[in-house]
């Protein structure tokens, strides 16, 4: 098996291998592996010791920050509050200075009361108390072994734990399913508690020995989850339910929240009572000795146990699961399900290589969950440009306060005097809206990104410093705010993100200067009265010392994209920044650009509006080739175009460079798939197969084509029917596939 071994991050530690109740759906005493009969009924301090020593020498060994150790059984509370704390004594004796423990422990909850809860209070010990709903249903089979209901002792447990000394204890509900049980019901009787955490679980089951369905539905259990997720719904979600929020999360390209569904690699360990070390606990449904690895604590180490076949099998992702589940739309979300829900005893599909005996409920929950959810799915960014810009410009601020916080201290006076300046921008209407637009540049990102990379240097937090004022000092032009703004004068200049160049003193020569602005435009008045004293400086026009930035005329367009051949950041695409161009070399260009729109306009005027509301920015290239626009390390807005080429060339390489740029900034924020590579599709247009996101940027971009270019759309219709069908496609993804589909 390949593929490196996944430390175990989690860890069951079974305390006492007995319980209290006779619950007649527990894995452990009902179904196929009887170990727990020749077990010890509580663990030993010997095996305490030993467990503890190996998980704090298996976290060192792999730098883990934190592990999670879950206290079970049996029922754990019947080893008695004296070897429980035994137990976090010598687990927290042994982390200290290692990693964070997360100590847990999971209980049917008749025996809890103060003692162990103050117990679990002195050493942070997590409570999860299992119930399956109302009486009615909690009664169905969590009973004691004469008949007796637990249903009241399991209530005064909770509440308990919810007592405001040990509320902070509480890590909610675990609730079996059975459909036989009301689903309204057993939601009301779980979230009328106000757990913080609703977990519900399928009945373990298998090929051999499947679940029941009464009625004969292949998605019985489908229906009735989906019966509490509509409740859940109507209620507004008053408690996170984990099986939900599991699928919703993956549904949105985000990770999988529970072992039972999902392809993250399992990262868990059992340690039985007696020192053994087993696989997950559910496997004792499959067969005697499923769970069984003939390692333990006092001659195995945990990277042993990590290296046992059958754990590898369960980290492998994509790769183990069998060819129907790799083959499935779904199987991102469900994961093959819950590993023990594979096994079949016999045949040629013997093993665990099969989908869940619970597949078709799977399915169907997942196409349930998503069918009723698709819309608050969807970023805004997907819904149009002006979703994509504002969530561009939330995530350059989010990296500008990222900057500010990993600067901290470390930037210095020079710092911390422009960060309060941002503050006096931002304190008006005209100063904040000014700031917006400067950081929506779309050479903004590249500065950002750059000063992160380098602000653990110690010139990097002066550099990230001098660069933020000439961001502010930009926006206080634009919002023509009374502020005096610091600024660096670096080879006797100032550049002036989206507005131009500034020479101030003698080339070679840094300093600083102090920027305002005047009723007609604004000076800067370097330090020291250097340079012949401050001039006034109109933003749109050239004077000088003064090199604005040109506007390029388009036809039909009232304001054209700004021609950047200076801003120092603007050298972030596959070729190199072209150096800036005289008026000759930029009136050429001039033209052609607006011969190229031209020819756009008249084959695809919607694109050319698309165009001409949309690209903000082009910046002159040495090195692509005529037909091509490079998309840079930016936010959305600009392109890199050749300084050469004729008109018709350069109108395919903005409209396909556009398209490009468009399909950059929604990735950018927003998951349109995920696990991208795990699957390879082949392309109508070509025999060799690609990852999700090449298929998806080349049919984004003939759609884009395909007004100006009819025969760029051949194979895009079934192009579009394998993006929708593929597993990696996201909510957002399907949404930005229907648009496609609307386009052409």
């Amino acid at each position: 098996m390949t593929g490196p071994r996944v430390p175990f991050r989690e860890i069951v530690l079974k305390v006492h291998s007995r319980c209290d109740l006779a619950c007649d759906h527990c894995y452990v005493y009902e179904h196929a592996d009887q170990s727990w009969r020749t077990r010890p009924k509580a663990i030993s301090d010997d095996v305490i010791f030993q467990t503890a020593q190996r998980l704090a020498e298996h976290a060192k060994t792999h730098a883990l920050p934190s592990v999670s150790v879950i206290l079970h059984g049996g029922e754990p509370l019947l080893a008695g509050p004296a070897r429980l704390r035994r137990v976090c004594e010598e687990l927290t004796s042994a982390f200290d200075g290692v990693a964070e423990l997360d100590l847990r422990i999971h209980t049917n909850g008749l025996q809890l009361s103060p003692r162990y809860l103050d117990l679990f209070d002195e050493f942070g010990v997590g409570v999860g108390i299992s119930l399956d709903g109302d009486r009615a249903a909690n009664d169905r089979h969590r009973r004691y072994a004469d008949g007796r209901s637990s249903h009241p002792l399991v209530l005064k447990a909770v509440e308990l734990l919810h007592q405001e000394r040990y509320r902070h204890l509480d890590l909610g509900l675990l609730c079996t399913v059975d459909i036989r049980n009301d689903p309204h019901a057993v939601l009301d009787a779980l979230t009328e508690l106000e757990p913080p955490l609703i977990d519900f679980l399928l009945p373990h089951a298998t090929w051999d020995t499947p679940p029941p369905r009464p009625d004969g539905s292949p998605t019985a259990y489908a229906d009735w989850l989906l019966a509490i997720f509509d409740r859940w719904q109507e209620q507004g979600r008053p408690v996170p339910v984990r099986l939900f929020s599991s699928v919703l999360s993956t549904l949105g390209g985000g990770p999988s929240l529970t072992e039972s569904l999902g392809l993250a690699p399992t990262d868990l360990v059992v340690v039985e009572t007696d020192g053994r070390l087993e696989q997950v606990d559910s496997l004792k449904s499959a067969y005697e000795g499923a769970a069984a690895t003939g390692f333990d604590v006092f001659t195995h180490t945990f990277d042993e146990v990590a290296g046992h076949p059958g754990v590898r099998a369960r980290q492998l992702g994509l790769a183990g699961v069998g060819e129907t589940c790799r083959r499935c739309p779904v199987v991102r979300t469900c994961g093959g399900g819950l590993y023990t829900h594979r096994y079949r005893s016999e045949g040629s599909s013997g093993g665990f290589d099969n989908p869940s005996v619970y597949c078709t409920d799977l399915f169907a929950l997942v196409r349930g969950i998503e069918a009723r959810t698709a819309a608050e799915l969807v970023a805004p960014a997907v819904t149009g440009p002006a979703g994509v810009a504002a969530a561009q410009l939330d995530l350059n601020r989010t990296l500008l306060a990222r900057l500010n916080a990993d600067i901290g201290r470390s930037g210095g006076a020079e710092w911390e005097a422009a960060w309060e300046l941002a503050a006096a921008v931002e304190a008006s209407e005209e100063g904040a809206r000014a700031l917006d637009e400067v950081l929506a540049l779309p050479y903004a990102r590249g500065w950002l990104l750059g000063a992160l990379e380098s602000v653990h240097e110690d010139p990097g937090a002066v550099r990230a410093a001098r660069r933020l004022s000439a961001y502010l000092a930009a926006a206080v032009v634009r919002g023509g705010l009374d502020l005096p703004v610091p600024v660096d004068l670096s080879d006797g200049g100032l550049f002036l993100p989206g507005l131009g160049g500034l020479r101030v003193t003698d080339a070679g020569e840094r300093g600083t200067g102090v920027l305002r602005v005047t009723g007609d435009g604004f000076l800067v008045r370097p330090a020291g009265g250097g340079g012949g004293g401050p001039r006034v400086v109109r933003p749109a026009e050239p004077g000088p010392g003064w090199r604005p930035l040109r506007r390029l005329a388009i036809p039909g367009a009232a304001s054209g994209p700004v021609l950047d051949d200076a801003d120092p950041f603007r050298d972030c695409f596959p070729a190199p920044a072209a150096a800036p161009l005289d008026d000759r070399a930029a009136a050429d260009l001039g033209a052609r650009v607006a011969a190229a729109w031209t020819l756009i306009g008249a084959k695809a005027p919607a694109r050319a509006a698309e165009m001409a509301d949309r690209l903000t920015t082009l910046t002159p290239l040495t090195g692509p080739g005529p037909a091509e626009a490079a998309v840079g390390r930016h936010g959305p807005g600009a392109l890199g175009i050749s300084v050469d080429g004729g008109a018709e060339e350069l109108a395919f390489a903005l409209l396909r460079g556009f398209r490009r740029a468009e399909l950059r900034a929604l990735v950018d924020v927003t998951d349109l798939y995920a696990a991208d590579g795990s699957w390879e599709h082949r392309m109508p247009w070509q025999e060799e197969p690609v990852p999700f996101s090449r298929l998806l940027a080349d049919t984004y971009e003939r759609v884009g084509l395909g007004a100006f270019e009819p025969s760029c759309l051949e194979g895009v219709p079934e192009a579009l029917d394998m993006l929708e069908g593929a597993a990696e496609v996201t909510v957002g993804g399907k949404q930005l596939l229907d648009l496609m589909r609307k386009e052409i």
